[in-house]
């Protein structure tokens, strides 16, 4: 059977080497894209979070052809669930060093939660559905969607600033 498996293995190897080389020489092979100036995007240029050297970035288009307040409600989206993702990223680290006490369903404590991916198979129905109800509430009432909340007494140029590390903030926690 050895003599069976020795060639297909070679065989194997031999394609995963072409195609890496195909692959690879694909990336160099001249295309019929032209570039083309996007002046919608230009609307949208002087906005928070509009850093250089990429300028004002929507790879997916999806503010092509939207007014202002679309543009206000995708912000405010991105607000919201950028604090969320905030939240979530400092309980995945707080969770290795600390654990709340009581109990997140009955009978289950907090502490006998493991910690990261083992997690979703630990938590009982209730747990879920606790956190999706809350998680509802936030969406729903606009909890966590506001520069107003929050605001500390700055200057105009410095609140703008802090703004737009807000958002990279939210950005690099999504």
């Amino acid at each position: 059977l050895s003599w069976l498996i020795t060639p297909l293995h070679s065989i194997n190897m031999k394609l995963a080497i072409f195609s890496l080389l195909v692959g690879s020489a694909a990336a160099f092979a001249p295309t019929a894209f032209k570039a083309r100036a996007n002046t919608k995007v230009a609307a949208f240029e002087n906005e928070l979070g509009v850093l250089k050297p990429t300028g004002f970035w929507d790879p997916c288009g999806l503010t092509e052809g939207i007014d202002q307040d679309t543009f206000d409600q995708y912000r405010t989206a991105e607000l919201k669930h950028g604090r969320v993702a905030m939240l979530c990223t400092v309980g995945y680290v707080t969770q290795e060093i600390y654990r709340f006490p009581g109990e997140i369903a009955y009978g289950v404590k907090f502490a006998d939660i493991p910690n990261g991916i083992q997690a979703i198979d630990a938590i009982p129905p209730l747990g879920w559905f606790q956190m999706a109800a809350l998680i509802g509430a936030v969406d729903y009432w606009g909890f966590l969607g506001d520069f107003e909340v929050g605001k500390p007494k700055l200057s105009d140029e410095k609140l703008a600033k802090a703004q737009t590390q807000e958002l990279q903030h939210r950005r690099l926690a999504m």
